[in-house]
């Protein structure tokens, strides 16, 4: 993996309506995927494709093609404001994904993640997550952000409940993962919420 050059700073905010480019989460760093990061994250979803499978729709026909897609995508999609992807970094390694989505109308950022399969157990998504939610409050007019998941995804479900997410509701999910059911339970936190109850809450093992 190339060293990010911006990797002493712990944000870099490109605009004041979009994220930080760069976003230290403690034990993970975040930053924003690029057309370079090819290569890398080519090899990182390959070293752990049988583990995002059963709960990844993309994985099932993941290809060098599909990922170079993805990172153009998610360079136009940070210029529009429509979501903003980023890489988690441990050590310099590619060790998942996270993004911002701005999908639900106004007033309101999806997060949507995934962790290769030998980063796991180790607190990374949910310490990606507390960093996004706390840059989501911070852009102008959003009050509430959510995490979807399948139902039959408890790992994925552990991170909003850490987080102080209230679950609202459970809807059909618009692609049915491998190994859940389709069935899409959805979490929600307002800004009022976790001001209230601060970041400071999370657990270092989720």
């Amino acid at each position: 993996m190339q060293p990010d050059p911006a990797s002493s700073h712990p944000s870099q905010p490109s605009h004041p309506s979009r994220p930080a480019e760069l976003i230290d989460a403690g034990p993970v760093l975040l930053r924003r995927w690029h057309s370079a990061d090819l290569d890398a994250s080519c090899q990182a979803v390959l070293s752990s494709l049988e583990h995002l499978r059963p709960w990844m729709p993309w994985a099932a026909d993941f290809s060098r093609t599909a990922q170079a897609e993805f990172l153009a995508g998610s360079e136009r999609d940070w210029e529009s404001g429509a979501t903003f992807n980023y890489a988690m970094l441990v050590d310099g390694e590619i060790a998942g994904s996270i993004g911002l989505m701005a999908r639900l109308g106004p007033g309101a950022l999806e997060i949507g993640y995934w962790v290769g399969q030998a980063y796991t157990r180790r607190g990374l998504a949910t310490a990606a997550t507390a960093a996004l939610v706390q840059e989501a409050f911070t852009l102008p007019g959003v009050d509430r952000v959510q995490i979807v998941h399948d139902e039959l995804n408890v790992a994925s479900g552990g991170v909003p409940r850490k987080l102080g997410f209230t679950q609202i509701e459970r809807r059909p999910l618009d692609h049915k993962p491998p190994g859940g059911t389709g069935m899409g339970v959805v979490w929600e936190i307002t800004r009022a919420q976790w001001e209230d109850a601060g970041p400071g809450n999370v657990s270092e093992h989720g």
